[in-house]
């Protein structure tokens, strides 16, 4: 009976630090996000607006002038998209690599988990044979 009582008692408190270890992860894992593409900062949000000013501005001018500069103004809004195209996609990329880390550690631990459940339900089963 003491016995139980003291393996259960282990239990609890392999329970609670598990549960420890679990939210210390998880703020680990907020700040990281946080990081890679979370919120835009400020900074982040005066480039794009810039951006869409000088984008504007390309196509406006390429609209209201005629010959070379028509086509330069064209070219150079193009050439911009592309570049943040581009930006995007990095981003982008770090972020699913950041997805599949997350998944992989997740599965990690899954597979633990199952391995200490079958450990345990053998130490509980009673002996058969």
């Amino acid at each position: 009976m003491e016995e139980t009582r003291r393996r259960s008692d282990e239990e609890v408190d392999d329970l609670r630090q598990e549960i420890e270890n679990f939210q210390k992860e998880k703020e680990r894992v907020r700040l990281i996000v946080g990081q890679i593409g979370g919120m835009p900062t400020i900074s982040v949000k005066i480039f794009n607006f810039i951006f869409f000013v000088f984008i504007i501005a390309c196509f406006v001018v390429s609209l209201m002038s005629k010959g070379t500069l028509s086509l330069l103004m064209i070219d150079l809004g193009i050439a911009a998209l592309a570049v943040k195209l581009i930006i995007l996609m990095h981003y982008q990329s770090r972020v699913n690599h950041f997805q599949l880390w997350i998944l992989s550690s997740i599965e990690w631990r899954l597979n633990e988990l199952i391995k200490e459940t079958k450990k345990i339900k053998e130490n509980n089963s009673p002996a058969t044979g």
